[in-house]
């Protein structure tokens, strides 16, 4: 069981004792009545603690002291309260994630065996096929053999018909008197057994009766069906947090595995998204995205966009045949500063969207209308659905950062939706290099509608001015300090908010010189 409230004040940890100390009595001199005794009050508050005073002495009144122990024993409560309700949510989340462990278990299970059938039955059809090959074989060899025997049997047959029916001729005409005739049925019985069946069979069989060749033995074959097994499954990667970084809108996660596995093919890394610290949560709204076929122990996402504060990564090994187990998922923080341009402060000529802007020349029209009509030159009725009449002033814009003023006049600017009030921030600006002019940086909260960035002491800038020659620099105070480098394609802001400094990605020490602090 884990550790238990104080029973005085409801609080953690335990007080070190709450046992009542010994009463102590007050430094200044006892109160003797009459009787010759010291009058004393004898009080206990609700810390169980003793207070020893005189009759009559100045004490905080009982609703004071009730409202005192009351607040500090509601402070205690609520840590309790927030204390079980982040318990309860992980066991939720455990509960959750053992009902999901079961349902995997069960669909696991079934699709294994199924697969396991399956194999089985493969090998059943592999078996019956080869089998009924093989007495095929047999049969073949059988009957092809008994007609050789029985061709072989009936010549002979026949030619021993023949021979008996000469050797009864010859008999015959061995016996026969006449001389003429026992010469001449003489000459006839030689030419027939010259030319007799008999005499021209070989007396050898054509094929043997011996069937050894088509004898098996499965003996190997045997004790290779005994080692059927279940695949062998590679052993859990152990990410090295040590080796892994994120920084520059990229993760480079390494790991390694605890034991060496030449049979390992490839990796399999998930990762996601989340606002969550501490061991990913079995409920997620982000799913878990896949990259597959990672051949060494480290890969590098780039290209990312740290919209939350933190992200979930697990990696598994692979064979050629399956897949091992998950490592135990990590948490990396991916510190990002996100934010969206304001478009309720930006300059009637500018065109904002949640994370781009652009030049419009015709978004201040309509004050133009308005400048005409207060001369009374080009007075004209407007419709009454017309942009002129619709528009609010600047001064009247709704806007999201407590009701600030819209830029105007030469200060064409738009502001982020977020402050900066601690830590150190980057962010990088994308421009379009057809772009005249353009300035990004940062400011004060104290920023005017009508200041330009970088030509007060509240803001510093990066200016680019594509005009007539190109030129880059750093301003601050109506001061600007010309950048003597490249003008890159991506222009990256460093805010240190509690060094005061600021940097530029084309020059780290471009705000050099500029005196002032951010």
């Amino acid at each position: 069981m884990g550790p238990r409230p104080c029973p005085v004040c409801l609080s953690f940890p335990p007080c070190a004792s709450v046992s009542p100390p010994v009463p102590q009595f007050p430094p200044h001199a006892p109160h003797r009545s009459s009787h010759g005794f010291v009058h004393v009050k004898l009080t206990r508050t609700r810390e169980r603690h003793f207070v020893l005073g005189r009759a009559g002495a100045a004490f905080p009144s009982v609703p004071e002291a009730v409202r005192h122990y009351t607040a500090r024993g509601q402070e205690a409560l609520r840590k309790i309260i927030t204390t079980l309700a982040v318990k309860n949510e992980e066991i939720q989340n455990f509960i959750y994630s053992l009902k999901q462990m079961l349902q995997n278990v069960e669909d696991n299970t079934a699709r294994v065996q199924e697969d396991l059938e399956g194999e089985f039955q493969s090998l059943y059809v592999l078996l019956d096929e080869l089998k009924d090959g093989m007495v095929t074989k047999i049969k073949q060899e059988r009957a092809s053999r008994t007609y050789e025997l029985q061709t072989q049997l009936a010549a002979c047959a026949k030619a021993l018909e023949s021979s008996e029916e000469l050797l009864e001729t010859a008999n015959q005409t061995l016996q026969t008197a006449n001389n003429h005739d026992f010469i001449e049925a003489a000459k006839q019985i030689k030419d027939s057994v010259t030319m007799a069946p008999a005499f021209r069979l070989s007396l050898k069989a054509k094929v043997s009766d011996n069937m050894s060749h088509l004898m098996v033995d499965f003996a190997q074959e045997r004790r290779l069906l005994q080692a059927l097994a279940f695949l062998p499954v590679p052993s859990t990667p152990e990410i090295d947090l040590a080796e892994s970084l994120v920084a520059d809108n990229c993760v480079t996660l390494a790991w390694r595995m605890p034991d060496e596995d030449s049979k390992i093919d490839h990796y399999v890394l998930e990762y996601r998204r989340t606002n969550f610290e501490g061991p990913p949560r079995a409920k997620e709204d982000q799913p878990w995205m896949v990259v597959e076929g990672i051949k060494g122990t480290e890969y590098t996402l780039a290209g990312l966009k740290f919209d939350m504060k933190y992200m979930n990564f697990r990696v598994r090994a692979c064979n050629k045949a399956v897949a091992g187990e998950f490592s135990e998922p990590v948490t990396l923080e991916t510190r990002a500063f996100t934010f969206k341009l304001d478009a309720s402060t930006c300059h009637q000529n500018l065109r904002v969207e949640e994370l781009s802007v652009e030049w419009d020349a015709t978004g201040g029209k309509v004050q133009d209308v308005k400048a005409r009509e207060k001369d009374g030159k080009g007075r004209t009725a407007s419709p009454a659905n017309s942009p002129a009449r619709v528009v609010q002033s600047p001064k009247r814009m709704s806007s999201g950062r407590g009701g600030r003023d819209r830029f105007t006049a030469e200060s064409y600017t738009v502001l982020g939706d977020t402050l900066i009030d601690g830590d150190d921030h980057y962010w990088e600006v994308k421009y379009d290099r057809d772009s005249k002019a353009f300035g990004v940086g940062v400011a004060y909260r104290s920023l005017g509608k009508f200041d330009q960035l970088g030509k007060t002491s509240a803001s510093w800038c990066l200016h680019l001015n594509n005009w007539l020659q190109v030129s880059f620099s750093a301003k601050h105070a109506n001061k600007a300090k010309v950048l003597d480098v490249p003008v890159p394609d991506c222009i990256g802001v460093y805010c240190n908010f509690h060094e005061g400094g600021s940097g530029s990605h084309g020059d780290p020490t471009g705000w050099g010189g500029l005196e002032g602090s951010g």
